[in-house]
This record gives structure tokens, sequence and C-alpha cells, in this order.
């Protein structure tokens, strides 16, 4: 399957399964906990992405300061952005994937595996551009008037 089929799935299945997934919760503890549960998600949600925003942008610049690439920082950032996102949509499938990319241990592993398969290693893109490169003629160029 291709990534736009395998995205399009995922945007179509998700918000029935966290409609359906609120329904028996409402139906289990009722619609004003559920709503506040949501709620409360929510800004546990936008807390956690400042704080762990805040924090990955300190080591970023640290990094910046010592002369070392930041690979990790950047690499954690958009996980970062992505968690939140997830965080501030109203559903429990999206908060528990939300909170999965801002646990730290869990986003430095994601953020690893990014860099050792995609940038280190050399994924498709980079063994093409390698490919690419082999295939540059040198040359001299001289304009005589």
């Amino acid at each position: 399957m291709k990534i736009f089929q395998i995205l399009f799935l995922v945007v179509l299945i998700i918000p029935f399964a966290e409609i359906y997934l609120l329904i028996q919760v409402g139906g289990i503890i009722g619609a004003f906990p559920t709503i506040l549960l949501v709620v409360f998600t929510a800004v546990l949600g936008a807390w956690l992405l400042r704080q762990q925003g805040f924090s990955t942008f300190q080591r970023f610049q640290e990094s910046l300061a010592q002369g070392v690439i930041p690979a990790y920082e950047m690499i954690e950032g958009p996980i970062i952005l992505v968690g939140g996102a997830l965080l501030l949509t109203p559903g429990f499938i999206t908060d528990i994937i939300g909170f999965a990319c801002l646990i730290p241990s869990l986003r430095r592993k994601i953020a690893q595996y990014v860099i050792e398969n995609y940038l280190i290693q050399g994924g498709a893109h980079f063994q093409q551009a390698k490919a690419a490169e082999n295939n540059v003629l040198e040359g001299e160029f001289s304009k005589e008037e």
C-alpha cells in the first residue's frame, strides 16, 4: 500500500473510532464526566506541549552553543508538535498517541530510529542522490574572445 492510501485510511477510520469510543465511555461514566475528561486531556496536553517544547528548544540552543549538530532536537521538535496537536484533538485514541509523542524516552527512540534509518544509513532518497552524484561529469570551461 502506498503512503497516501494508508494516510487516507487513517484519516477516515480514526474519527469513527474516536466517536465510537467517546459514546462508549460516555455510556459508562456519563456525558458530563466524558466531556470534562476530554477537556482535561487537552489542557494537560497543552501544558506538556509547552514544557517539552521549551525543554527541547533549550537543548537545541545548548547543542548549537557547543558547536554540536542538534540532530535529535531537530527530529524531536516535529514529534512534539504532532503530539500536541493530537492532544488538542478531542478523543481518546488521539490522546494516547499524543501522550506517547510527549514521553521523552519514547520520543528519543523515535528520533533515533529516524536518524539511523533515514539520515545516517541513507534511506532511498539519500541513495538516489548519491547515485545521481556519480553521474556528474567534471570539466573545465574557458571563454575565448
